[in-house]
């Protein structure tokens, strides 16, 4: 726990992170993804589902790559190193289910 006896710097965060390019493009480019979904009648507000980018934006994927709907959970399961960037693009229920095969 990096801020134990001082107060976390929200601001200073989102100056470095939240208000940079790279995210608010990849921001922008996830809730496109909802907005397509949505109107496919894939998914709705407030159904816990995720649009799964089967390429992950931070390894190069784009909207124009296949998009896959899943739930919220399984989604945000990848490995992260301690970064957290994104270590591996299979989730640990998808090797497990891979290495029963």
């Amino acid at each position: 726990m990096p801020y134990v006896n001082k107060p976390r710097p929200y601001k200073k965060e989102y100056e470095q992170y939240h208000a940079s390019e790279e995210q608010k493009k990849n921001r922008a480019t996830r809730n496109a993804a909802r907005r397509k979904a949505e109107k496919n009648g894939q998914v709705s507000k407030g159904d816990s589902k995720d649009v799964h980018h089967t390429k992950a934006l931070s390894k190069g994927g784009t909207n124009k790559d296949k998009l896959k709907v899943v739930s919220a959970s399984n989604n945000r399961s990848f490995d992260r190193d301690s970064n957290n960037k994104l270590v591996s693009e299979t989730s640990p229920r998808e090797r497990k289910s891979a290495n029963r095969r």
